[in-house]
């Protein structure tokens, strides 16, 4: 299928971007418009949506390496949730960052004060996604799938990456047969895609591992959000979901992180309950099982000290987070890095440490990982700042620091001048990672009601959920929770659809 999707005439053009527009506002495909496409004084009371930007066509995209990605997923759930019960691995992981990343240090002091009075919650839940992009050495070689990313908190695009994969699905069924270069629908393996289900799924089972309540309230989930927040069709997906559950019936309530404190109470007594009394029903208060951080990822969700206060509150809660702040520290680049930077006799894997006795996945995480190096004065370190600041070499490597949230990598030939603002001391927070050369693919993306044509780059991500206890080192709760892929144009670094460069996908396996 190296001629798929095939030109479409102007004409075909104008009839796909109509029925795509009214499918996704039909059907919450859809984002609160940017500023950019309408001011904020044209809809002051936020009645508007947009159609999300999508692909017209599923990507193809290698069997071999979707099957890779899925079949390796809850080893990787079974990893970080080991590896959020490594306090003593985390706290060394904080100190190899050191005081260059303020944030993460902050972090760790919110873990160290709910330690020292001791945690009333040791149930953790994670809704987690590894991002991946197709690997070829060369034409005709096997592609692979190689690890760009695994994220711990606030792993969005669930709600509409179904809704992606629904879309294509419908448009393969009503209108790709009536093109000129006519796409049968044989033609087309569109794999399943229960994102929003398998995601409120792990809600879900949190919800009922938490227990009955121990308050005269009734129990809730709390989704914990920023402030105009133009993704929410995403998350309602997931909380529409969670209300679908009949029994238990499951209420939802949406949170500003800035308005933690103002909201919410600790229950008297030893145990903490977290307690949650909505704005519009002042006599109504609920038990909090549940807290869904879609917020407080990065610094600009924590502006002052009451917002750590915040956090401390919620962290030392008897609800259970997703995630905890041992495994939002988890989540960060310098773990993926210590993971994934080659072997020597003197650097050892520490992937046996988590996934005990089981070679077969150790085998399968490796195959996924990516060249990752420390940018600090161990021997990997000193050779990947040589790498870093020449003009050459430079240009096969990213640059990230321990953000979340996209926009943050420096590519290639902008490393080094960019090293150069950063003290050296500073250095150590970022990790050098080997570009993925990905094979070529073009698509049709609908942006803001225009098309664009030409070469693109797919990036997928496979769900995952899980519910372990921190205290007795078990898991009970391990699934995968359906994929997202995500495709930019191929002159785009970043692949953030929120971030305004990259747009939703779904997979065509060829």
């Amino acid at each position: 299928m190296s001629d798929y999707p095939s030109e479409i005439s102007p004409k075909e053009g104008e009839r796909l971007v109509e029925v795509i527009k009214d499918w996704a506002l039909a059907n919450g495909l859809t984002v609160r418009p940017p500023p950019t496409i309408i001011a904020a004084e044209a809809d002051p009371a936020g009645i508007l949506a947009t159609p999300v930007p999508v692909t017209l066509f599923p990507s193809p995209f290698p069997q071999v390496c979707f099957n890779q990605a899925t079949s390796v997923q809850k080893a990787y759930n079974e990893l970080y949730a080991s590896i959020s019960q490594d306090e003593k691995f985390l706290a060394h992981i904080v100190k190899e960052i050191g005081d260059s990343d303020d944030f993460i240090t902050e972090l760790w002091k919110v873990h160290l004060r709910v330690k020292e009075e001791g945690y009333v919650q040791h149930k953790s839940l994670g809704l987690f996604r590894s991002d991946y992009m197709v690997h070829q050495d060369g034409t005709g070689s096997t592609p692979q799938i190689k690890q760009v990313e695994f994220n711990t908190i606030a792993s969005s695009f669930g709600g509409l990456s179904s809704q992606t994969s629904l879309l294509h699905r419908y448009l393969s069924s009503t209108e790709y047969q009536f093109l000129g270069n006519a796409i049968k629908k044989d033609n087309l393996k569109l794999p399943e895609n229960g994102s929003a289900a398998g995601l409120a799924g792990g809600i879900r089972h949190a919800f009922i591992e938490y227990g009955p309540s121990s308050t005269s309230h009734q129990k809730c989930v709390i989704f914990l959000i920023q402030g105009g927040e133009r993704n929410i069709f995403d998350q309602r997906h997931l909380e529409y979901e969670l209300q679908k559950s009949q029994e238990p019936s499951i209420p939802v309530f949406r949170l500003p992180f800035s308005e933690i404190l103002q909201h919410t109470a600790l229950a008297e007594g030893t145990r903490r309950q977290l307690l949650y009394r909505p704005p519009q029903l002042p006599s109504h208060t609920f038990e909090v099982a549940v807290v869904y951080f879609r917020s407080g990822y990065g610094p600009g969700d924590y502006p002052d000290q009451s917002a750590w206060e915040a956090r401390y509150h919620l962290e030392r809660s008897a609800a259970i987070k997703c995630p905890t702040v041992l495994t939002q520290v988890a989540g960060t680049k310098k773990v993926q890095q210590v993971l994934a930077t080659p072997e020597t006799p003197s650097n050892p894997s520490i992937l046996p440490r988590y996934i005990s006795g089981d070679t077969v996945s150790i085998s399968n995480l490796a195959d996924t990982f990516t060249n990752i190096y420390p940018l600090d004065e161990s021997e990997a370190g000193l050779k990947a700042r040589k790498i870093a600041v020449d003009p050459e070499l430079c240009k096969g490597y990213v640059l990230k620091p321990q953000r979340e949230g996209g926009g943050n990598n420096i590519y290639r030939s902008s490393i080094p001048p960019f090293l150069k603002t950063v003290p050296e001391s500073h250095w150590p927070s970022y990790i050098l990672m080997e570009l993925i050369t990905p094979p070529p693919v073009k698509n049709t993306i609908l942006r803001n009601g225009k098309l664009e044509h030409g070469g693109v780059i797919c990036e997928l991500g496979i769900y995952g959920t899980c519910i372990w206890d921190q205290q007795s080192k078990t898991i009970s709760h391990n699934e995968r929770a359906g994929y997202l892929l995500r495709t930019k144009g191929d002159q785009s670094e970043e692949g953030g659809v929120a971030a305004g460069f990259g747009c939703m996908d779904s997979c065509n396996l060829v």
